[in-house]
């Protein structure tokens, strides 16, 4: 899709009423994790962003991905945004986005313009409240993966993401005994699931709305 015309969108409806979590239950893995929609996370949850940076190539648009490395946690090998937890030097979840993203990826948050916020998430399995931050960048960046935290850089493609034909499903079994009915998103091969994917989903929404 045009860059300019996602912005556009973006730059709108970002500031109307969120498709929040009916679009985050589309993509959510069953038997669904109600806790994951609660107004009230569990006490002494963290908080935590993660950064949907869009940027213009060849005049459609862009935002990267991220694949984990192997490590001991729930979290290894997916696939996510850029971003971690909020810490205490932080001002704000934008703050935490940009820092992060400089970090993971390489890219200076002087390069980057916020253009808002999608709806938070809660993550049951590692206790993150996760906020969602979009911002844009007018030129493809250059990625420089920090390599204890990232394997490799995802460029992802607005217009291919939201084609029919990437969405599928699949049975999952991210812990023993525990089997999903799993959506997800076939991006470059690799399976784009869980919080990932329904924060995806909410941003589908919004730009096909």
């Amino acid at each position: 899709m045009n860059f300019d015309k996602v912005r556009s969108i973006l730059e709108k409806k970002l500031n109307e009423k969120l498709p929040g979590h009916e679009a985050h239950l589309l993509m959510a893995p069953k038997p669904v994790d109600m806790r994951r929609f609660s107004s009230s996370p569990k006490v002494g949850s963290r908080s935590s962003s993660v950064l949907i940076l869009m940027y213009p190539d060849q005049n459609r648009t862009f935002f990267p991905l991220i694949k984990r490395p192997t490590y001991p946690g729930v979290h290894s090998g997916q696939v996510a945004f850029p971003g971690g937890k909020m810490e205490e030097s932080d001002r704000d979840i934008f703050h935490t986005a940009l820092r992060e993203a400089e970090e993971e990826i390489g890219v200076s948050q002087k390069e980057i313009q916020i253009l808002g916020s999608l709806t938070s998430l809660y993550i049951p399995a590692s206790n993150f409240l996760v906020h969602p931050v979009i911002g844009f960048t007018t030129n493809p960046p250059n990625w420089i993966p920090d390599q204890k935290e990232v394997e490799r850089v995802i460029a992802t493609d607005i217009h291919q993401l939201i084609q029919p034909e990437t969405k599928r499903e699949t049975i999952l079994e991210p812990v023993i005994n525990l089997k999903l009915q799993t959506p997800y998103f076939d991006i470059q091969g690799e399976i784009v699931w869980g919080a990932t994917a329904m924060i995806l989903s909410e941003l589908i929404e919004i730009i096909q709305s």
